[in-house]
């Protein structure tokens, strides 16, 4: 998430029981003795994915306790741990889902004698955007659709085309370039690993296919300059190009910095030569060290696309373990609690045929996790492209027999209700002055409502009591986020989307510290505090719908 300005444009009756209860919070709840997992019944027998544990709590109607809600801390510690990339984690995500019932679907079949009343599904686009959704076994064309809009990009940096140095000084280097705020001061001399996806050509058969890979240890470090070098250390602004570059290892025999070019398959133009291979352009090393991970020839990797990240994992912190400190939590985290909110919400009573119909329920449950938000969302695999409105189309004509129209979509739109779920900003006890007055949420509390007099967000007073109604439902409790006149504003997927497709929504969030660091810091329960509203808006969607003129 970009910051965020927010102002509050609903009146004084709305805002002051929310301005109420968080001056009535106290300080964030704490453990007295740890987590005993066995109080918690964890989910029947799904098997194990990648970078996430199956110790969550049950699929339940009722509203999530204490205990409910911290079984979800040590699988939200590993998902981030073992999936640094997008790709890595969108695919975590399938697996999850895959174990959970949820059917893959593809965008390039016909959808129509695929989509069930009570079925459960899912599509990628790019191996890096995701969006999942339950129908209703009571669905009926024209019902509404509940939605939680989230991004699932994180600041990180990418190998460049063409990454190989020269030898300077002895030392290996990789060429890798910033991914929206990212390679700022907080990358110094942190462990960086590799990994994501690379492009595999079968010798046997022509094909070439997608295999995702990540190494094991750390492969380089950004080094700062010594405070005993004097001015050229404490450089505010270091050149990302020249000064922030990662070495990858030594090479004392090459110390000639034209000799690498030489015989890397370029000319001294740049130009590729003709018997160009994309292995020839890498490191050797690290071509070697990644066909060695996928077990494939040199020659088999056609191309890839790799990032390069903060390798140390996510952790409890704190003298009673009431913090998280994890990379890449802008927006992994509204992303993992929307996903777990959405398997929790489906219903595990099992008919006479032994389906598994999403209960009463009659409308669609959806669930859209989006890459390249931090660099404006505008490709393909982002929430301005047509992948969730036309996901939402397809499914509707599915759900009608194909006699879909552009007032049932219209309908279905305006029946509809979006939470853009991106994180907020948590107070900074040492920068206190930078707050707005009862606007600074706390960590192990619960979701803020983010607003804007801008329309930076899709805040208002509609959308706002929507989800007060929810957070009550659910025992849930909503904090206030905006920021002050004199600070920067920035933004979310949410007005994208909204306005895209007329539905209502609102900008709601999970607060971290130290948003665009490489590290940031959130509470041990904010995770489950997150399933808790969002499966709570699931859950109670329809019932607070109905109060709604």
């Amino acid at each position: 998430m970009t910051r965020t300005r927010v102002q509050l444009p609903f009146g004084r009756q709305m805002l002051q029981p929310l301005a109420n209860d968080i001056a009535n919070l106290g300080p964030p709840p704490q453990r007295s003795t740890p987590h005993q997992p066995s109080m918690v019944e964890p989910f029947p027998s799904a098997p194990s994915v990648s970078g996430h544990s199956d110790r969550c709590p049950k699929r339940m109607k009722h509203a999530l306790s204490i205990a409910e809600v911290e079984a979800y801390t040590q699988p939200f510690l590993d998902f981030i741990t073992e999936n640094p990339t997008v790709f890595h984690a969108v695919d975590a995500v399938a697996q999850r889902l895959k174990s959970n019932g949820f059917t893959k679907l593809s965008s390039r079949e016909e959808w129509g004698d695929k989509i069930q009343k009570g079925g459960r599904y899912f599509v990628e686009r790019n191996g890096s955007s995701i969006i999942a959704f339950t129908v209703g076994s009571h669905h009926k064309p024209g019902n509404g659709a509940a939605v939680i809009a989230a991004h699932i990009d994180a600041l990180t940096t990418k190998v460049k085309p063409i990454p190989t140095k020269p030898t300077r000084a002895g030392y290996v280097q990789l060429g890798i370039a910033p991914y929206g705020g990212a390679l700022n001061k907080t990358w110094w001399d942190r462990d960086l690993g590799i990994g994501g996806k690379v492009l595999v050509k079968d010798k046997s058969t022509g094909r070439i296919q997608t295999r995702l890979v990540k190494l094991d240890h750390p492969i380089g470090r950004i080094p700062t300059l010594a405070p005993h070098f004097g001015a050229p250390a404490y450089d505010p602004n270091p050149n990302p190009e020249t000064q922030m570059v990662p070495i990858i290892g030594l090479d004392p025999s090459r110390t000639d910095d034209n000799a690498t070019l030489n015989n890397i398959g370029l000319e001294s133009t740049g130009l590729l030569r003709e018997s160009y291979s994309f292995a020839s352009t890498q490191p050797p090393r690290l071509v070697q060290a990644i066909s060695r991970k996928l077990n494939v020839d040199d020659a088999s990797i056609v191309n890839w696309e790799l990032e390069v990240f903060d390798m140390q994992p996510a952790q409890l912190g704190g003298l009673d373990k009431e913090f998280i400190f994890a990379p890449r939590v802008d927006d992994k985290l509204c992303s993992y609690a929307a996903i777990e909110a959405l398997i929790a919400s489906a219903s595990t009573a099992t008919t006479k045929d032994g389906s598994q119909p999403n209960g009463d329920d009659s409308i669609i449950k959806i669930v859209g996790c989006f890459d390249d938000e931090e660099i404006g969302s505008l490709l393909r695999q982002g929430a301005r492209s047509n992948f969730l409105p036309s996901t939402i189309e397809r499914t509707v004509a599915a759900l009608a027999g194909g006699q879909c129209s552009t007032d049932l979509v219209s309908q279905t739109f305006a029946n509809g209700f979006m939470i853009s779920a991106d994180v907020s900003h948590a107070v900074n006890p040492n920068y206190l002055n930078v707050y707005l007055e009862n606007h600074a949420p706390q960590l192990n509390v619960g979701i803020a409502v983010q607003a804007d007099p801008n329309g930076h967000t899709t805040t208002n007073s509609v959308s706002t009591t929507f989800l007060q109604r929810i957070a009550e439902k659910c025992d849930s409790k909503l904090q206030v986020f905006q920021i002050r006149n004199d600070s920067r504003s920035g933004g979310t997927v949410g007005p994208m989307l909204s306005s895209a497709m007329g539905m209502r929504a609102i900008d709601a969030g999970l607060p971290q510290l130290s948003m665009h660091s490489i590290r940031a810091t959130i509470g041990n329960l904010d995770p489950g505090l997150g399933v808790k509203l969002f499966k709570g808006f699931f859950d109670h969607f329809e019932e607070v719908e109905a109060e709604f003129a």
